[in-house]
């Protein structure tokens, strides 16, 4: 019996041991980066002084503590690059966000060793890969990028990354369905065969049902009409009915009339076409939810604490836009919920990762229940037991932190308008519910696209 419970005692050491590296492993790697650390670059977002909230983001990456840690570079270069692009520094943003678009290319190629790891440290111990609509809105802004510079085949380049058989949207359509039958009813069954119920207030992750961006088929559409490929416009405009067809929590609004009028344009006139980015998209943010575990013998250790990713959303982007052109208004129209987007896909990633979180915290709460067992049978008093398990749960509870990482500067909305015009010189004004106004100064020619874009975070 001393054999034993001295292999026990051991065993409680070990566990000890392991409890202290896992804490020292989350301190060291999480970027649980405060969102009050934030704030004076939200302030010059929300004011849109995005020069400004660039080199805010620059400055704190100097020192010891940067804002984004070596393993938070995607959500760096995120920023960064829509930033840039707000600030009409469409070079520097083509360069952030091609990085940014590389690392998640190669964080997707880690992701099997690094999946292991998270299993039993946290999600913060591995780079962040970004999420799907990252990785969508990247080629979306740098196909803006590159016809801003005047490169026509740069931007299609960009959306046939997206559009084209065996692009991204392909292989969302196919990663999704294949997931659709599996991530909660069979994540629920497996926890359910352990015997254990779920509390019914953490979240579930709902089936995600979106691989068609609108957005990604309207600019496509453009560009594809401004290189006289009518053929591969009208497809692309297709599509953009389709998505509107296949997603109604996304696409609950009508398919905005600027699709029909960019498609029937008078000879002999031009088509000014205007895309306006509005409001700001949800977050990430950390929340806790406890379960009962009853089946544990210490009573400090029946309730677990999980702490997941929620999304939140931030400021509403509601009220109109006009445009006006040398003094002829009219409104734009939504086109593309990007928030919505945000919280869809966000779905895809929640069951696999709620049922991480669940398996490390049984895990260690399993070990730290057997440490007490250890102490109890190796002949420790059990006041002393109890509290080396009040200890052993707050290093636990302290070793988990939700990943919060993610872009916070993309848009909430996209809308779309347009008018057919004589072609000339015009002065044209978006006018923002919010008061801000943008101003421009634009030739519109005949056979061209003759599109700007203007944005407002406010």
């Amino acid at each position: 019996m001393r054999k034993g419970n001295n292999a026990l005692a051991m065993l409680s050491r070990k566990i000890g041991i392991c409890v202290l590296a896992g804490t020292l492993a989350f301190f060291i790697f999480t970027c649980a980066t405060k969102s009050d650390a934030f704030s004076h670059i939200d302030h010059d977002v929300d004011r849109n002084h995005f020069e400004a909230a660039i080199n805010s983001i620059k400055a704190a990456q100097k020192g010891k503590k940067p804002l984004y840690n070596d393993k938070n570079a995607v959500s760096l270069l995120l920023d960064l690059g829509f930033l840039e692009h707000y600030a009409g520094n469409y070079k520097a943003s083509t360069e952030h966000l091609t990085e940014a678009e590389r690392l998640i290319e190669e964080a997707f190629t880690k992701s099997i060793t690094e999946g292991v790891t998270s299993f039993i440290a946290n999600d913060n111990t591995k780079e962040y890969a970004g999420e799907d609509f990252e990785d969508i809105y990247i080629n979306i802004f740098n196909a803006l990028n590159y016809y801003k510079q005047g490169d026509l085949e740069g931007a299609l380049v960009e959306v046939r990354k997206l559009t084209m058989s065996s692009g991204k949207l392909d292989m969302l359509s196919r990663k999704y369905e294949d997931a659709r039958g599996s991530f909660g009813d069979g994540l629920m069954k497996i926890i359910g065969n352990l015997g254990i119920t779920l509390n019914n207030a953490l979240p579930q992750g709902d089936p995600v049902n979106f691989s068609n961006s609108a957005l990604a088929r309207y600019l496509s559409a453009l560009f594809y009409l401004a290189d006289k490929n009518e053929d591969a416009a009208r497809i692309e405009f297709e599509q953009l009915q389709a998505a509107f067809a296949s997603n109604k929590k996304v696409y609950s609004n009508p398919v905005p009339s600027d699709v029909a009028g960019a498609q029937n344009v008078p000879d002999g006139m031009a088509r000014l076409n205007v895309l306006a980015f509005k409001g700001i998209s949800p977050i990430k943010t950390e929340e806790r939810f406890t379960q009962n575990w009853p089946f544990m013998k210490n009573s400090e250790l029946q309730k677990p604490i999980f702490k997941l990713p929620v999304i939140v959303d931030r400021r509403a982007s509601a009220g109109n836009i006009e445009v006006s052109v040398n003094g002829e208004k009219f409104q734009l129209e939504l086109l593309e919920d990007m928030g919505a987007v945000t919280k869809e896909t966000f779905n895809a990633k929640f069951a696999n990762s709620f049922f991480k979180t669940f398996f490390r915290v049984l895990t260690k709460y399993v070990a730290a229940d057997v440490a007490y067992q250890a102490a109890i049978q190796a002949g420790s008093p059990e006041l002393a037991a109890n509290i080396g398990v009040f200890a052993t749960k707050k290093a636990l509870d302290a070793s988990e932190g939700a990943d919060i990482r993610m872009g916070r500067f993309l848009p909430n909305r996209a809308y779309v308008g347009g008018i057919n015009l004589e072609p000339g010189n015009y002065n044209v004004t978006v006018n923002f519910h919010s008061g801000t106004r943008r101003v421009f100064d634009v030739e519109v020619k005949a056979g061209d696209i003759n599109l700007i874009d203007a944005t407002c975070l406010k």
